[in-house]
């Protein structure tokens, strides 16, 4: 019974976002770290300002502007799953170099430890945590190099398990053109032990992701494409249980043609957002997105949701800059998720202004 609670609690970020994986473990480190990544459809990589919590799915993004930066986040998943990230950026200009310190959390909620028969022992204590040690490296002025290397630790119940994973990633960004160009490699490592004595160890959720982002000229508005599993062409979950039983006209079941296959395929990698920067400083901004994987695969052939649809805003207050994402996971469940980030900076100016 509580092997196949672990089982169970390992799988659950995959199944509650996508049905790609379930051979892979630490799936955690692939949820959305801030609000704003969440309401841009979950994996905002191309984009490289103010906002610390970004180097968490890219560490090329770090930079100037996220020198002395700190953010903190909560994420509401559905059924009670809880996941936290925490982030300190700090830049040292004659190195040309950048640091975040990161923490990622997540709890699956209130669980209770059952013996075979079905007899209560008490709470199951559940949590996975990584550490993220993150540098990026200004190469000339508008190439940055990053990595991180992520310490992660994994326990539910009596089951633990730890292990290593490095992100590496390239950004290039053309600040008078408003377009920025990103490829990533993510989750690179390996476990350095299993969950049971002697088990054959797990693979992490590896993959590649490529990314493009423009901000127009005459509008204040930036758009962003992303193309995630770029190493793996084939992302489709065939569910053997699902058959079509009638047509479009009722006739009995067509199968489709090659070019919608592929075009199925092709189009579950992509990612699109967009924001309006708004306010003489940009501190007020909208945001909206569409996850291709989420919406096919979460959605309902007898009733029309809005899986795979995000959206959220932002906005400063003084020296704090709230923010706010929801992402429909399918009908009827949604994850909400809130940030609050600021500057240290900001408050040296107010003391020095106060003497």
């Amino acid at each position: 019974m509580r092997l196949k609670l672990l089982l169970g609690l390992c799988l659950l970020p995959f199944l509650l976002y996508a049905q790609i994986g379930g051979k892979t473990t630490y799936t955690f480190l692939d949820l959305s770290p801030s609000a704003r990544s969440t309401a841009l459809g979950g994996n905002y990589i191309t984009v490289a300002d103010d906002d610390v919590l970004n180097a968490f799915q890219n560490p090329a993004t770090l930079g100037l502007m996220t020198h002395q930066k700190l953010a903190f986040s909560q994420g509401f998943h559905v059924g009670g799953v809880r996941f936290s990230n925490f982030a300190y950026g700090h830049s040292v200009s004659k190195w040309k170099m950048n640091f975040m310190l990161g923490l990622q959390s997540i709890q699956y909620g209130n669980l209770k430890e059952t013996d075979e028969l079905g007899a209560v022992l008490g709470d199951l204590k559940t949590r996975e945590t990584a550490i993220n040690l993150v540098t990026s490296y200004r190469f000339y002025e508008k190439l940055t190099f990053g990595a991180n290397l992520k310490v992660i630790s994994s326990a539910f119940g009596d089951y633990g398990s730890w292990g290593i994973a490095s992100d590496w990633s390239a950004f290039y960004q053309d600040t008078a053109k408003g377009t920025s160009f990103t490829f990533i490699i993510r989750n690179l490592g390996s476990q350095l032990s299993t969950y049971s004595k002697g088990g054959k160890r797990e693979r992490l959720p590896f993959q590649m992701q490529i990314g493009w982002s423009k901000r127009l000229k005459h509008l204040p508005f930036r758009f962003s494409v992303v193309y995630h599993h770029f190493d793996k062409w084939d992302i489709l979950y065939d569910d053997p249980n699902k058959e079509d039983l009638t047509s479009l006209f009722g006739d009995s079941p067509t199968e489709k043609s090659k070019a919608a296959i592929f075009f199925d395929k092709f189009s579950r990698h992509f990612i699109l957002s967009g924001e309006f920067i708004l306010g003489k400083k940009d501190n007020f901004r909208l945001r909206a997105g569409y996850n291709f994987l989420r919406g096919k695969e979460m959605k309902l052939d007898n009733l029309r949701s809005f899986a795979g649809f995000t959206m959220g805003f932002g906005f400063k207050i003084n020296r704090f800059r709230l923010d706010y994402g929801r992402a429909n996971i399918h009908l009827g469940q949604s994850m909400h998720h809130v940030t609050i980030s600021t500057g240290i900076s900001e408050f040296k100016r107010n003391v020095v202004r106060s003497f």
